[in-house]
């Protein structure tokens, strides 16, 4: 697995979680705003698309060198797996199923995470004091999202449901198998690629389930429009490529906690665009999140262990 050869400051990692936690709270109700005139998978091949030709062409002026063959090979691979199955998921489900919920079931992401890390060669083994953080966070994320309407909702619909699932394992995946490519493209380039590919993906697909047949410019509204503006520069080019340059300097615990906060985050932008009101039980599971995500931060991990020979 490839490593940095500066280790990143404190400094730049504080930084670089405030825009996950932040920005991607907010990206929530973005691509619910955007999924209203918008078709979901052509609305994300387009929005990845224009992120991934100006950082593509923002790194290439600044002296950036052309990557290899097998490092757009990578990064496609990697590219589909977070945007097609991660975020092309989520934003299709997002037509059935409500933002609360959404992040409710995203809360199990960190599991995903630890568990494909573990699982990978030569793979990161979890404290039990993860898990139980773990563990703890998802309670936090239930909490705050069981209340009011939500805990009255129908059944979900279980496509919708198996989609954002799904979609879980293809972030884990493809966060895990970037960590682990060798000769890998620096952070931002790798981000460049890996939307240029993973627009194409969701492009693909969008022809095989008729988005781009009901794409109307004409019927998008302004509000999609003014979301889609937002999710690309902000949720794509400074987030994702935020997220990106994460995965080369931070362990895939540390980094999944954002899906423990970006439920807070969206509620108190509830609260301050929409005047929606703060309760007791957004108190209550913002503290049970912040202390999980603050055990995660703190632990140490140990490296799995190497298998004994044959012959000892």
């Amino acid at each position: 697995m490839n490593t940095p050869a500066v280790p990143a400051s404190r400094f730049s990692l504080f930084a670089a979680f405030a825009i996950i936690y932040l920005v991607w709270g907010s990206t929530y109700l973005g691509i619910r705003v955007a999924v209203t005139t918008m078709p979901p998978f052509a609305m994300a091949a387009g929005r990845f698309f224009l992120a991934g030709v100006v950082l593509f062409t923002w790194l290439r002026l600044r002296g950036a060198a052309w990557p290899r063959a097998h490092q757009w090979r990578d990064n496609l691979i990697v590219g589909t797996l977070l945007l097609l199955g991660g975020n092309g998921l989520v934003a299709w489900a997002e037509q059935y199923i409500p933002s609360g919920i959404t992040a409710l079931i995203i809360g199990v992401g960190p599991i995903f995470m630890v568990l494909t890390e573990w699982a990978w060669p030569g793979g990161i083994r979890p404290t039990a004091a993860t898990f139980l953080a773990l563990l703890l966070g998802l309670a936090g994320v239930t909490y705050l999202t069981s209340g009011g309407a939500v805990s009255g909702m129908p059944e979900l619909p279980p496509a919708a449901l198996g989609a954002i699932l799904g979609g879980c394992l293809c972030w884990s995946v493809g966060s895990i198998y970037s960590r682990h490519t060798k000769d890998a493209a620096p952070p931002f380039m790798a981000a460049a690629l890996q939307m240029l590919g993973g627009s194409a993906a969701l492009a693909f697909v969008a022809g095989l389930t008729g988005d781009w047949r009901r794409l109307d410019l004409a019927a998008i509204s302004t509000a999609s429009w003014t979301a889609f503006a937002y999710l690309t520069l902000f949720g794509s080019i400074i987030a994702f490529s935020t997220f990106v340059w994460l995965l080369k300097h931070s362990t895939p615990a540390r980094i999944s906690t954002h899906t423990f906060v970006n439920p807070i985050v969206a509620v108190f932008l509830g609260w301050l665009i929409l005047a929606e009101p703060i309760t007791s039980r957004t108190i209550v599971a913002s503290v049970i999140i912040v202390a999980a995500v603050v055990i995660v931060t703190l632990q140490k991990h140990r490296p799995a262990p190497k298998p004994v020979p044959a012959d000892a």
